[in-house]
């Protein structure tokens, strides 16, 4: 490689990997020691069950909600879809298609940082016993762990309201393509924050295709905010927390009920609780090891640490 090849190619791996860690929140060097006591921690309990937050994902270039300064609530105007809004007006539906459609190839694009290769390679030394996301964006599954729950289900699949319809996002977004040829300039819309800002014409003659099996109305298959997790997920997680020996939070603030639920579940079992998270949780009062960091500084760490230290 020339070397003017060879520093433009430096130049864009460190421009990409800035633009990953601009939703990252600010945050302080992980302690050794703390990093040793999370070790330990799961070297004493082998069927830990890990639950995870937006707060990992951050590092592949996602943005959580909640963050200071750098969430979508600090960001930009874009609020989280209702549920009821999505089912009950058209216009909303095609608000939500219409965006989602302009940042589906950014988003499907996205990478599993060390954290999510950390948590796939633990599984496959039987480090830990599965991962419960709260997460949609599949990036467990890129990472190769096999046994993930998907708490709020997954934006790589599109479904129906009214019947067993399903399909794959990708191939749903090639027929969203087709129906929209006046969206061919669509990547200009995505903003420098991240946001997609689209002009309100383009949004009026957006077309979304009908459930071609009956006619009804088609959403991610994700529980937006006002619905309900479904029974049969909250029961397989249930019987995750009753069979482990403990429970490792990752990059989660805990607010939203279905992930403080799977906390609360593990303490009423008298199991410990490991929190690893930038900023408090609602759980801290809970935790036995709580570690205030950004999990890409810890989760590689572990089991090579003291390798590490003895080659210092």
């Amino acid at each position: 490689m020339r070397v003017g090849s060879l520093l433009r190619f430096r130049w864009t791996a460190f421009a990409n990997s800035k633009a990953r860690q601009q939703y990252v929140p600010q945050h302080k060097p992980v302690l050794e020691d703390d990093i040793k006591r999370l070790e330990d921690f799961l070297l004493s309990k082998p069927n830990v069950l890990v639950l995870t937050g937006a707060g990992i994902s951050t590092e592949s270039g996602i943005p959580d909600y909640r963050s200071e300064g750098v969430g979508l609530y600090a960001r930009t105007n874009h609020k989280p879809i209702q549920h009821m809004e999505f089912v009950k007006s058209s216009a909303v539906r095609k608000r939500y298609w219409a965006r989602n459609f302009v940042g589906w190839p950014s988003f499907s694009a996205t990478q599993p940082n060390a954290t999510h290769h950390a948590l796939a390679r633990f599984e496959r030394e039987q480090r830990v016993q599965a991962v419960v996301t709260q997460n949609v964006d599949r990036l467990h599954t890129k990472a190769g762990s096999k046994l993930v729950v998907e708490v709020h289900g997954s934006g790589y699949v599109v479904k129906c309201l009214s019947c067993e319809y399903r399909i794959d996002r990708h191939e749903f977004q090639s027929i969203l393509s087709s129906l929209n040829p006046a969206f061919q300039d669509a990547p200009d819309m995505i903003r420098p924050d991240g946001d997609v800002e689209i002009p309100a014409e383009y949004i009026d003659n957006f077309r979304i295709p009908e459930c071609p099996d009956c006619g009804g109305d088609l959403k991610p298959e994700i529980v937006f905010f006002g619905d309900s997790v479904p029974r049969a997920r909250l029961d397989e997680i249930a019987a995750l927390v009753y069979n482990s020996d403990g429970l490792l939070v990752l990059g989660s603030s805990l607010l939203v009920f279905s992930g403080y639920r799977v906390v609360l579940q593990t303490k009423d079992l008298k199991l410990p609780v490991a929190i690893v998270n930038i900023g408090d949780t609602r759980a801290d009062h809970l935790a036995d090891i709580k570690i205030s960091a950004k999990c890409g500084d810890v989760l590689p760490k572990l089991f090579d640490y003291r390798s590490a230290k003895s080659v210092s």
